[in-house]
């Protein structure tokens, strides 16, 4: 089995053990929009990457499987402030714990902290990790192609937007992104690190991009190194880069997506 495999097996065991019902959780949600009606409304994260020159989703991401820790004792609320000095249009947020290090309660730390967007970064294999990204506040949720068969794309896209939050549909070649589309993404990642081999092949995006049409916003992730990549991506006409390990490890967060917006604008 791939590292990817073993991953996808975890959570789907998990899911397996879960008893909650959708019901539960629907109830759940409505029961937090009608004790805070302004603070669970989306923020809309695919508008937010709408905006004239390349828009950095900024993560706040505590490890990785190929390098281990990042950034020891990480604080979600101050990476997240120091992210929106910068001026990052979105954030992501790594929910995953077993992998990662990430956990529900850094994206709703960081969510109280700024007013910006935020995806949940996490391994999506189940109806219900969807409506637990819209219970615990996240604006939209990652969907893997890799990790989906085709009518649980279509479904799972459906339910995100029934439940009024985005989704970012992740590709890693032409022939997934046909399949996003087909599923009726308008929001579509492309993935420069090989899930399989964790591998970052820097040409992807730019290869790929071809396959994206106009009407899709179009997301850039992993692999970003500093500003000469979001050049790069920016001329390569992705709206948005999506940034981990290179903010993460920097000594001063805020400058650094500064910098790659200069570079996006000027590409």
């Amino acid at each position: 089995m791939t590292y990817l495999d073993n991953i996808l097996e975890f959570h789907r065991e998990r899911a397996r053990a879960d008893e909650r019902s959708e019901a539960w959780l629907h109830e759940a949600i409505t029961s937090r929009m009608a004790s805070d009606p302004v603070g669970s409304v989306p923020r809309g994260f695919a508008a937010a990457l709408a905006g004239p020159g390349l828009s950095v989703i900024s993560e706040i991401k505590r490890r990785s499987p190929s390098k281990g820790d990042l950034l020891v004792g990480l604080e979600p609320e101050e990476l997240a402030n120091d992210y929106r000095r910068g001026g990052a249009a979105a954030l992501s947020v790594l929910t995953d714990e077993q992998h990662f290090g990430g956990s529900v309660m850094d994206l709703v730390t960081a969510r109280a902290a700024v007013d910006l967007p935020i995806i949940r970064k996490d391994f999506t294999v189940d109806r219900r990790d969807i409506l637990d990204a819209r219970l615990m506040g996240a604006d939209c949720v990652l969907l893997i192609v890799a990790a989906l068969n085709d009518d649980e794309l279509v479904d799972f896209t459906t339910l995100a937007a029934e439940i009024g939050i985005d989704a970012l549909v992740e590709t890693h070649d032409e022939a997934e992104v046909e399949r996003a589309l087909a599923a009726g993404a308008t929001l579509i990642g492309v993935n420069q690190r090989d899930l399989l081999t964790f591998e970052v092949d820097t040409d992807r995006a730019v290869r790929v991009r071809a396959a994206i049409p106009d009407t899709a916003i179009a997301v850039a992730e992993s692999g970003v190194r500093g500003p000469d990549d979001a050049a790069t991506l920016a001329a390569a006409g992705y709206h948005a880069v999506l940034v981990g390990e290179s903010l993460v490890t920097n000594a001063d967060p805020a400058r650094a997506v500064a910098d790659l917006i200069d570079a996006g604008s000027v590409a």
